[in-house]
């Protein structure tokens, strides 16, 4: 959610923190703030709304130049989004200043403590507590990185703290527990981050950060500890996209950037998966072949359009290696007592490898014996080191809060998980598999052909931008597709929209058709598939015979929806599983193209956040 950038090296810290929040814009936030230390002391700046009215601020009163500093874009949750509950906070002498993701669970506890004391604070957030018990702390040990670890052994919940102190002018501290934090490594500088694309445009050489743990950062190095104190281990490696990667590269909007890059980020995404031998690999397994043979259950967990790529992949995973699969949504799944054991493998699905519930629902499989493997999009994330196997989706950062390719590359990693299950199990032949393989290698050039007929969709999203209701049918893996469409326009254009599988229409949502209700129908293929597609063209038949404009996305050449199509959306011919990777472009092109129409911000839409790090 909230962006965290921090900074020590021998360039200007404000310049290098505001630069790195606009690249953590993409994450949503109602308001900015930084801190610098400079000239003995601590100065900082904040302001509720967007990074322009703190760099209006900061033109008006300029703060000193400082070689040190941190700085923070917010979405509120305890307060709300003001001046005064803007990060960062400062203790009451001024001198400590706190930048903070999460949410502190006994905030209210420790705060009447400080009062008690004496202490005066002036916001309504739970951060601010720290700041003050940080002061405390500083004023016994003289060590910013102490101090810290001392508070955090105090906190409950999950945060990500960044702190500086005047008295330690050349140091930065973070602290990270079930948030996302990210150590950058350069040339007589680090840089402390939510994300590698607020320092990516300054290296790549990047650290992770585990659970529990503290960063101290000077000019000439980095020091990790546990809260305990004791030297931790860490991981480095370096970041596989430049700072060219995360800007728009000529579009209006990521949003059309990154739909744009889905061909290469699917072909990108298969890259390597076959080995010398001829077998498919992933990238790191750490499940012997003997226990997924064994495995008699699968449960993929996920949130939002990450579960709308599992639901997708339960066909797939079922159809190959005839193992039952269950998708859940990962904010329930712990919570409902769900029947794991060492037989089941969870997959947990997630573009950051952050997202709170999904973490948490690994964190409960795994406490039950189960198996986890993770499908995620960045390297280093919580998710994927807490599991027992990752396959990376590499494509490449996803700025626009509205996932797109993201979403593609995760089918195609379900995809090629279904297939190695299959190998392991041997429900699947090596040439079957490879088969399956060839046909998602043509599949980037597939939706190739389809951005290059999105006009007509772009026009029709034009035509229909003072609508207020859109409907979305499909059958067998377009019901997903549905489903996905109608995110996206509850995400984008902020309309009310539904997802239905089409044989559930006469048991209730044929109710809700009316005269010139847009309609948009996925039609199965009728090859192989050809009760499914006729069912659906019956459908069609029945709506518009209420009134109903039907938007129907089918395969080129067939032929039998054309008379029931007030407007027809043509796809390339795939085979029936891999036919979402093509029918979800169109509703992606048309969401977004809705939402300018309707005078939306297509990167980031009201109330909503790239990553949901708490729950």
């Amino acid at each position: 959610m909230c962006g965290i950038v921090g900074y020590v090296g021998s360039q200007s810290a404000l310049e290098i923190v505001t630069a790195g929040l606009k690249r953590l814009e993409y994450r949503g936030y109602d308001s900015a703030g930084v801190a610098v230390l400079a000239d003995g002391g601590l100065a900082a700046a904040k302001k509720a709304g967007k990074l322009v009215n703190l760099e209006k601020e900061l033109t008006e009163r300029p703060l000193p130049t400082g070689n040190t500093g941190i700085g923070h874009t917010r979405w509120a949750t305890h307060g709300g989004p003001t001046d005064a509950n803007a990060h960062p906070h400062l203790d009451n002498a001024g001198r400590v200043a706190v930048v903070h993701n999460g949410i502190i669970e006994n905030f209210a506890g420790l705060r009447a403590e400080l009062e008690e004391r004496g202490h005066e604070l002036a916001s309504e957030t739970d951060t601010e507590v720290v700041a003050h018990l940080l002061a405390e702390e500083f004023s016994a040990t003289a060590d910013l990185a102490e101090a810290m670890r001392l508070v955090c052994r105090r906190l409950e919940g999950a945060f990500t703290l960044v702190a500086v102190h005047a008295d330690e002018p050349d140091v930065v501290v973070g602290a990270r527990r079930n948030s996302p934090l990210v150590v950058g490594v350069g040339e007589g500088e680090a840089f402390l981050a939510s994300d590698v694309a607020a320092f990516i445009a300054h290296t790549r050489s990047a650290i992770e950060l585990g659970q529990d743990q503290v960063v101290e950062l000077r000019r000439d190095g980095v020091t990790v500890t546990g809260f305990d104190g004791r030297p931790a281990q860490v991981r480095s490696y370096r970041v596989d996209w430049d700072a060219a990667a995360a800007e728009k590269g000529g579009y209006d909007y990521f949003m059309l950037k990154e739909i744009a890059e889905q061909p290469k980020a699917v072909a990108d995404t298969l890259l390597g998966r076959i080995d010398a031998a001829g077998s498919l690999t992933l990238d790191e397994v750490r499940i012997s072949a003997f226990e997924l043979r064994e495995v008699d259950k699968v449960v993929i967990v996920a949130c939002g359009t990450a579960f709308h790529a599992g639901l997708i992949a339960k066909y797939a995973i079922e159809h190959w290696t005839r193992i039952p699969c269950e998708v859940e949504l990962a904010s329930e799944f712990r919570y409902r007592d769900p029947i794991l054991d060492q037989q089941t493998l969870v997959i947990a699905i997630s573009q950051s490898g952050e997202t709170m519930d999904t973490l948490m629902a690994l964190r409960h499989a795994r406490e039950q014996g189960a198996r986890v493997l993770a499908i995620c999009n960045t390297n280093g994330s919580t998710i994927p080191r807490e599991s027992d196997a990752v396959l990376y989706t590499h494509a490449g950062p996803e700025v626009a809060v509205a996932s797109t390719k993201a979403f593609l590359t995760q089918l195609v990693a379900c995809y090629l998980v279904a297939l190695y299950l299959g190998q392991v199990r041997g429900t699947k032949w090596g040439d079957e598999i490879h088969a399956v393989v060839r046909d998602l290698a043509k599949i980037g050039g597939e939706v190739e052909r389809v951005l290059e007929t999105m006009e007509p969709v772009r026009e029709l999203a034009r035509s229909l931008a003072h609508k207020n209701t859109v409907l979305f049918l499909g059958r067998h893996v377009g019901y997903p597709v549905a489903l996905e469409g109608a995110l996206k326009l509850k995400e984008l254009a902020y309309m009310h929209a539904e997802g239905f599988a089409a044989g559930e229409l006469k048991h209730g949502p044929i109710a809700l058709i009316e005269d010139d209700l847009p309609v948009v129908v996925v039609v199965p293929s009728p090859r192989g598939r050809s009760v499914l597609h006729d069912k659906i063209v019956s459908n069609m038949q029945e709506i518009r015979a209420r009134g109903a404009r039907t938007i129907v996305i089918a395969e080129e050449g067939d032929e039998a929806v054309v008379p029931y199509a007030d407007h027809l959306i043509r796809i390339p011919a795939t085979p029936t599983l891999l036919q979402p990777l093509v029918a979800t472009v169109p509703l992606q092109v048309f969401a977004c193209e809705l939402a300018t129409a309707r005078g939306n911000e297509v990167d980031q839409p009201r109330n909503l956040a790239k990553s949901v790090t708490v729950e």
